[in-house]
């Protein structure tokens, strides 16, 4: 039987929010990450990410991976190395062809393996190996056509097989059978024609469900005692099956059978129900020949076993007070997906124990009167019908009644009075009706429901005290077609509400547009134990009042479609969807003081620049969805792009497929590909910087030129005579000339007139001079360093011609780095006239710094010219002299 649904599908979804929350991780590439609450459970989904490969960021601890939905076509050696925690493995829907040997050699821990909808025509050896603790192997919808003996054979403990939808014949199943801890094998859809003991050598098996429906079986033969403990066995195929089952005891387990489209004699299904003496469950279901249909109901209900009765997909429409006459003891009656439009008043009078009646999917326009007698009845299914009102009787004595299903209808009224017998209902589903109105509205003796869904409705109005008697509600939906006012008050007495969902905000505009006038209390505040609140379609042309969420001091789940951007604190707040509101700024984040908060999803908002102040607002921050934004991929977004990729405990889903869409050059290219290591040097604050340093320079360079201009030239040429130094040294040349002359070409005159006759004719000294003695062709530079380096002394004539000649500037000042560098007396300088001590350059001033001496000059000389000389003859005999070695180094003539 088809179960119903005890808790409506959204219901679900948020259960699902509450269980799972995400994983304290990283962003991956094409993958997300959760953890179910309180367990080690690593929880990685890829799927519909167009892969072509199994991806190589998936983290180590995964428990659980999903890759459904791909573009895999082959599983390759490594793929899965270092998953050695996966458990669940799930690759649905791809292109995988084949699977190399081995490939899964490293998940030693895997229980579960789906594979389905792919493109394996077969199971070859060793495809499996290594998968030791496998229980689940899924491989439904592919084109299997062989399955090697030794395919299976590793997995020891496999207990489910899924091989649906393929093309196995009937000596494919041989394999299968032998493995030692199967428990469920699902066939269905090949092309088996038969089942038989005798052709699986197989001893015994542990086989529970056994599921061949939709093949061509012709027989059906258990001729020895291999299968104790099979339970349930699902089978359809042509008509004129033989059913085979020659002991009783070789299906005493059985306690379903599920036969669908087969046409059997009424003989043959005595012996099908005489050989299942445990039978329970018995479905029918299919059946073309009606008749036939009837006797064989009619021989089931005689058999008092069976206890639960599926006749769905039958074509019944109606149902004779005959038809189930000997079934008093049913407790579960199915007649789903028939073309019922009426029934017998008294076609369910003998049912005394029904608890369960599944009459979805028909064509009732009105509530069978036959269910009134019901009493015993638990589970009502009607939906999917076409009854269009509701009276006051249609539920009487239904009084141990739990659930009631009545979606997908037409009715537009639902008034109190149709409930009033349903002391025990718990659930009451009348989504998707007509439903306009409500009349005094569960008033009467509904004090247990817990889930009410009236969504896909087309309500009018919410007035006060509508659900004043429901205290235990805890679930409660409110999705509508169109806009409609709530009073003030509506949700007055659901104390225990937990799961709200309210669609069409006009009912809460009610709220807002009030606020202004006589300051309503706020729409939530008799909501205090609401946990999730989704709240959808608001229009999104009035605004709301800054304390419309007061008073939800325990949510922890909520949803916002097309909502405002203004946030009551929530300090327990753990899941928060504001996806689809047009949203362009986080900033009212920062004062929602949600500390709790560890799931937030933006979805297809109008979000360019993410403030990383609204991040740090958000300390328990785990999972952080924001596909579908326009991003600006500029130094703007530095910061965030920065955080997603180095922060370690949210994972921000999807990151790296963020498409930019500002500026226009970036678009189409990816949020994080973009370069933030350019944006780390502030524009402004380096044009401040540039302009400050240009004008100090200015400034320092003005005052340099103006009082320290002489020293820094001295400086100079000091460093040139410092390199010239350096190579003379390495070379080590010995002195050739006593004394090198420096002068200007102005000067050359008094030079061979007075200087030359009497150094080199009288006192014999080697003297070098530039015009004789330089080599032609060499740098001047390199002559000038060849001549100092190359003589005792350097003799410099000085005359104010030669204070402006710059070579001879820098003859004196190679001279005097040798002087300091030496530290010997090396250098004469002979004045030929008077210069005052302002006129002479920092050269001069230094040197008379250094050594202070008494001094002459030519002009003082006079007429005592002798005297002079011998000065001049003193000062080239310091050092290395020409006669004398040995003479004191530190003696100096100064000639100024």
């Amino acid at each position: 039987l088809r179960q119903s649904s005890h808790v409506p599908g959204l219901l679900f979804f948020l259960l699902s929010l509450l269980q799972f929350n995400p994983l304290l991780a990283y962003s991956l590439k094409s993958c997300t990450v959760t953890s179910p609450d309180n367990t080690t459970e690593v929880w990685v989904g890829c799927s519909d990410q167009g892969l072509a490969a199994v991806p190589d960021d998936v983290p180590r601890n995964a428990t659980s991976l999903d890759l459904s939905s791909n573009h895999i076509v082959m599983i390759n050696s490594g793929d899965f190395n270092s998953l050695s925690k996966l458990r669940y493995l799930h690759m649905k829907t791809n292109w995988i062809s084949g699977v190399d040997d081995g490939a899964f050699g490293d998940l030693s821990e895997l229980l579960e393996l789906e594979m389905d909808k792919n493109n394996f025509t077969k199971l070859s050896d060793n495809m499996f190996h290594g998968l030791w603790k496998l229980t689940i192997l899924s491989l439904e919808e592919n084109q299997i056509t062989h399955v090697s003996p030794r395919a299976l054979q590793s997995l020891i403990s496999l207990k489910t097989v899924r091989l649906n939808y393929n093309q196995l014949q009937t000596v494919e199943i041989r394999t299968i059978l032998q493995l030692p801890n199967l428990q469920e094998l699902f066939l269905e859809f090949n092309i088996l024609t038969s089942f038989q003991t005798n052709n699986l050598q197989v001893n015994t098996s542990n086989l529970r469900t056994l599921s061949i429906g939709h093949n061509y079986i012709q027989r059906f033969s258990i001729t020895t005692d291999i299968f104790p403990h099979l339970q349930s066995v699902h089978l359809s195929g042509p008509s004129g099956l033989k059913w085979d089952v020659p002991n009783s005891t070789f299906l005493r387990s059985l306690t379903v059978l599920d036969l669908h489209m087969v046409d059997v004699s009424c003989d043959t299904f005595v012996r099908m129900l005489q050989s299942t003496e445990s039978l329970q469950t018995l479905a029918l279901t299919a059946m073309t020949n009606r008749r036939v249909l009837a006797a064989l109901v009619g021989i089931s209900c005689r058999n008092r076993v069976v206890t639960s009765l599926d006749l769905s997909e039958n074509g019944f429409v109606t149902i004779a007070d005959t038809l189930l006459r000997s079934c008093s003891q049913l407790t579960e009656l199915d007649l789903s997906f028939n073309d019922l439009q009426d029934m017998s008043d008294l076609a369910l009078t003998s049912l005394k124990q029904l608890r369960c009646l599944e009459l979805n999917n028909n064509y009732l326009k009105t509530v069978p009167r036959a269910i009134r007698g019901l009493s015993t009845l638990e589970i009502f299914n009607l939906s999917f019908n076409f009854i269009s009102e509701l009276t006051c009787s249609d539920f009487l004595n239904l009084t141990r009644l739990t659930e009631l299903h009545l979606d997908q209808n037409r009715i537009s009224v639902v008034d109190g009075c149709v409930f009033q017998d349903l002391k025990n209902l718990r659930v009451l589903n009348i989504s998707g009706n007509a439903v306009r109105k409500l009349v005094d509205f569960f008033k009467v003796n509904s004090k247990k429901l817990e889930v009410l869904d009236l969504s896909g409705n087309f309500l009018i109005v919410l007035k006060q005290g509508d659900f004043r008697n429901l205290p235990s509600l805890r679930y409660l939906d409110l999705q509508s077609g169109k806009y409609y006012p709530a009073n003030n008050g509506a949700f007055e007495g659901l104390n225990g509400l937990k799961t709200l969902i309210l669609e069409n905000l006009k009912l809460l505009v009610t709220f807002s547009l009030k606020s202004s006038y006589d300051n309503p209390e706020p729409p939530f505040t008799h909501l205090p134990s609401l946990k999730n609140l989704i709240i959808e379609k608001y229009d999104g042309q009035y605004d709301m009042s800054a304390d419309f969420l007061k008073g939800l001091k325990c949510l922890e789940n909520f949803r916002a479609d097309r909502f405002f951007s203004l946030f009551q604190p929530i300090p327990n707040l753990q899941a928060l969807d504001l996806s689809n509101n047009k949203l362009r700024s986080l900033d009212f984040l920062i004062w929602a003081n949600l500390s709790a908060l560890r799931q937030l999803t933006l979805r297809h908002n109008e979000l360019t620049v993410i403030n990383e102040t609204v991040l740090q607002s958000l300390p328990a921050l785990t999972y952080l969805d924001l596909f579908g934004n326009p991003f600006s991929c500029d130094c703007s977004n530095a910061g965030f792009i920065q955080w997603v990729i180095s922060n370690n405990q949210t994972q921000v889903v999807n990151a790296h497929q963020y498409d930019c869409a500002f500026p226009l050059s970036k678009k189409g290219t990816k949020l994080l590909d973009f370069d933030v290591q350019s944006c780390w040097m502030d524009v402004s604050f380096l044009c401040f910087i540039s302009s400050t340093c240009l004008v100090v320079l200015t400034l320092l360079s003005s005052f340099i030129y103006h009082f320290l201009r002489w020293q820094l030239a001295y400086g100079f040429y000091l460093f040139l005579a410092f390199l010239y130094d350096s190579r003379k040294k390495k070379k080590g040349t010995p002195h050739q000339f006593d004394a090198f002359v420096s002068y200007n070409v102005h000067d050359e005159a008094w030079v061979y007139r007075e200087m030359l006759p009497v150094l080199e004719e009288e006192q014999g000294w080697r003297l070098c001079l530039h015009h004789r003695d330089f080599q032609p062709g060499k740098p001047i530079m390199e002559n000038i360093t060849d001549a100092i380096y190359g003589s005792r002394k350097t003799i410099c004539v000085i005359s104010r011609h030669y204070l402006q000649s710059e070579w001879c500037s820098r003859e004196i000042q190679m001279a005097s780095f040798r002087l300091f560098d030496e530290h010997k007396d090396v250098l004469i300088l002979l004045f030929l006239e008077e210069i005052p001590t302002q006129q002479l350059s920092p050269y001069y001033r230094m040197r008379k710094t250094v050594k202070r001496r008494t001094y002459l000059s030519w002009p003082q000389a006079g007429q005592h010219t002798g005297v002079f000389w011998q000065n001049v003859r003193r000062a080239l005999e310091t050092g290395d002299g020409p006669t004398d070695n040995n003479l004191p180094t530190t003696i100096q003539i100064i000639i100024i």
